[in-house]
């Protein structure tokens, strides 16, 4: 299993392939989990190799805390990758060797895209996305990218970058992976209890439920009637629900029948914050 940790040497394997035009990334932040191996089944399957990054990247934390409690699990993620195949190529960096000696986030215009939902209650987190995807977009130039739809917006975010930036990448959304309960799969699942991690199947069956009432209530009534499940809840605690429009991410308060919605929600569980989302239409 190859091992990387420098950009030079990154560059180097990769010179090798004869085919660079077959290559597929798979940005990660580590502590991976079957989610993950989903997207790297995915690639393999379109490409001739395949690159993963492992990066725990800084200028996305708004909170310090939450940066410093990230899993850094190297080892475990590497076997766990060998077990799909042992061709993948991992990047895993230092901060020092993506960043050198001054942590900087570059500032987008994500035409809106970044000042709903996540980007209401995690300042700047999105341009601290976008750097470094561009920054792992330009060193490992790849023709195809794997990003799951757990993180919808950020999804929608990364195909505005490669719009503005003009990056020849394919950007490809992949589906949620769930635990058998219906949790979507999260490195920050770790965190939680046994109890709370089986209970958090109520996550997922809001949003089932939401899906179905999408069609025969309105906007405000769905929305009135999920911040009531909350509130009768012990467990968790809603930060947000939103009903967007799939293209801008705008909220809607009136549904149009041309237009595809998605609903988004943030959840507190033991102090771990938990996202998902369902395509309702």
């Amino acid at each position: 299993m190859l091992v990387i940790k420098t950009i030079n040497e990154l560059k180097g394997e990769l010179n090798k392939i004869d085919n660079s035009s077959d290559l597929g990334l798979v940005p990660t932040m580590g502590a991976l989990h079957l989610g993950h191996m989903s997207l790297l089944k995915k690639a393999l399957s379109e490409n001739k190799k395949v690159v993963v990054s492992i990066f725990v990247n800084p200028t996305q934390f708004n909170n310090t805390d939450d940066l410093e409690k990230y899993p850094k699990t190297l080892d475990n993620d590497v076997n766990l990758i060998s077990t799909i195949s042992k061709e993948i190529i991992v990047f895993a960096p230092s901060v020092t060797e993506i960043y050198k000696d001054h942590v900087k986030t570059k500032i987008y215009d994500f035409a809106g895209l970044d000042k709903v939902m996540e980007g209401e209650f995690r300042g700047n987190h999105f341009n601290g996305v976008g750097t470094i995807v561009e920054a792992l977009f330009s060193i490992v130039n790849p023709k195809r990218a794997y990003f799951g739809e757990k993180d919808f917006q950020q999804l929608r975010i990364i195909q505005k970058l490669v719009e503005l930036e003009k990056i020849p990448v394919e950007i490809i959304g992949c589906e949620i992976v769930r635990e058998k309960h219906g949790l979507a799969m999260s490195s920050r699942n770790e965190r939680l209890s046994v109890t709370i991690r089986q209970n958090a199947a109520f996550i997922y069956e809001t949003l089932k439920t939401v899906k179905d009432k999408f069609g025969m209530k309105s906007v405000l009534d769905v929305k009135e009637w999920v911040a009531e499940q909350f509130q009768n809840s012990l467990d968790f605690e809603l930060e947000y629900f939103e009903i967007t429009d799939v293209e801008t991410l705008t909220p809607t308060k009136n549904k149009n029948l041309n237009i595809k919605y998605r609903a988004f929600i943030a959840v507190y569980a033991e102090d771990v914050r938990l996202i998902d989302n369902i395509a309702l239409n």
